[in-house]
């Protein structure tokens, strides 16, 4: 079994946009309010656990996310900068649990949690392919 001891919790990772018509709600749905949309606020937040982690593991492997709750708390309008951090919260064999956060320049504007298993990227992409055979 592959070790991941260069993993420690209190990583950290940061993921960082501008909110902009291409990652605003209007962008998913029209009538809508010209802010960051949710669906963004988790990509952003994904990024952001991906960041944390990605340098540090064996060569072959990434993170995939398996599991994300969270809050938009407030709405950000277009121009403004929206920053999201995720800080590992704990590792249990190859699933690492992020909890995330994000401000824009006047406040929070989201919060979190985010879920992502360590795999063999060669490994899983065969199994994935696989299963379009059948």
């Amino acid at each position: 079994m592959v070790e991941f001891e260069k993993l420690k919790v209190g990583l950290k990772g940061i993921a960082q946009t501008t909110v902009n018509e291409e990652n605003s709600a209007e962008k998913f749905a029209q009538p809508m309010v010209p802010a960051f949309s949710t669906p963004m606020l988790v990509a952003l937040f994904d990024s952001a656990a991906i960041n944390s982690v990605k340098d540090l593991l064996p060569e072959g492997y990434i993170t995939v996310a398996s599991r994300i709750s969270i809050t938009h708390l407030a709405a950000t309008p277009l121009g403004m900068t929206v920053t999201a951090e995720a800080t590992l919260k704990d590792i249990f064999r190859n699933k690492l649990t992020f909890e995330v956060v994000a401000y824009d320049e006047i406040e929070k504007v989201g919060e979190g949690q985010v879920e992502r298993y360590i795999i063999d990227l060669e490994k899983f992409t065969t199994k994935m392919q696989e299963r379009k055979k059948t």
